[in-house]
């Protein structure tokens, strides 16, 4: 932070030695504490690098490297949304000359021969001016880095909520476990295999345990029925799905949305004798078919009120008689590639099962 414009680091480019040695002379005289002088325009581009200086002086007609090549290749280096002053100084008087100084990028334009006052005023006035944007920048990144942390809370606080209302759902179902994490990660693994982008993969695992919240809903004694249901029973168990979509509908982000289309759409199957719409193929939203899987196998392998767990291999082999009929084919290849790659999976199903005998 430039606390005191004397404080500024100066770069004065000038290819002829007296003019240099006088403008270097004025400036100290001014206050200025460090001045960089060099007569050689391309060695000026070395010192900007070196130095990162707070105001660059430089002559207009220059061998080798004019002014202007020099305004361009420094301008070059500012970052976009910096405020870095150049300032031009020539003997010649073409009006041309100076609206292209200042098209390429100079601050202000001075001919010579100049008086100490004139330099001293404007490189003082050119500093302030770099103080201030420097102080304006200092603040907006003080108040990026207060929304930065208010948003990491906000997310963290939404998740909290979400995975609070995922897990009311399951408490009311004690033989679950943790189903919804359960089906949570295994969905993002199967986006992930499926390849997709980090940030949906992500999403999907963060909506998946979401997908029974509906369940809230359901009565108990459809709910917690030991054996099977009745037509009418497992009506008001499927209307489960709505009842979730309802809870997750009118979600202002992005995750919202995509735990009601999960919730809506996770019953649905391949060949469109799924509920509630009776969606066939890949009208079924790709999340929904995600979710789909890693619910069913979770179940599979699951015990249940009205079931035993199965052990892996009926459940990988039943996974794959659905193919083509409840699953898309690639959701079932993408499913066994995941057991492969990830044991533990394979460990916590076995678990499950076990604490099931």
């Amino acid at each position: 932070m430039l606390t005191d414009i004397h404080d500024a680091r100066l770069l004065i480019v000038d290819d002829e030695p007296v003019n240099l040695t006088l403008l270097q002379r004025i400036l100290e005289r001014a206050g200025y504490r460090d001045v960089t002088a060099t007569e050689d325009p391309r060695e000026a581009l070395e010192l900007f690098d070196a130095r990162s200086p707070d105001l660059v002086c430089t002559d207009l007609h220059m061998p080798g490297m004019s002014g202007l090549e020099l305004i361009t290749a420094l301008t070059a280096r500012i970052p976009g949304e910096a405020f870095l002053p150049i300032l031009m100084l020539t003997a010649d008087l073409n009006q041309e000359a100076e609206r292209e100084a200042l098209d390429r990028g100079a601050q202000d334009f001075l001919t010579k021969p100049f008086r100490a006052g004139q330099i001293q005023v404007r490189v003082g006035n050119l500093l302030r001016t770099r103080q201030l944007h420097l102080r304006l920048q200092q603040h907006a990144d003080r108040l990026e880095a207060m929304v930065r942390e208010r948003t990491i809370e906000l997310e963290a606080a939404r998740l909290d909520v979400l995975e609070r209302l995922a897990q009311a759902a399951e408490y009311r179902d004690v033989t679950t476990g943790l189903h919804t994490q359960r089906v949570g990660r295994l969905a993002g693994l199967l986006a992930r295999e499926l390849g997709l982008d980090p940030d949906t993969v992500e999403m999907i695992e963060q909506a998946a345990p979401l997908h029974d919240v509906g369940k809230i809903g359901v009565p108990d004694t459809v709910l917690l029925k030991p054996g099977r249901l009745t037509d009418e029973e497992r009506r008001a168990m499927q209307r489960h799905v709505d009842v979730g979509a309802r809870l997750l509908s009118q979600g202002r982000s992005r995750l919202i949305e995509m735990a009601e289309r999960i919730a809506l759409t996770h019953h649905e199957r391949w060949d469109g004798s799924g509920y509630p719409r009776g969606l066939r193929g890949d009208d079924i939203p790709l999340a929904g078919q995600i979710v789909a899987v890693a619910d069913v196998f979770d179940t599979l392998v699951s015990e249940r009120p009205y079931k035993r767990a199965w052990p892996m291999e009926k459940a990988v082999a039943e996974m794959q008689q659905l193919a083509g009929r409840w699953f898309a084919p690639r959701l079932i290849i993408a499913l066994l590639r995941v057991l492969a790659e990830e044991p533990e999976l394979v460990a916590g199903a076995s678990a499950a099962r076990d604490r099931a005998e």
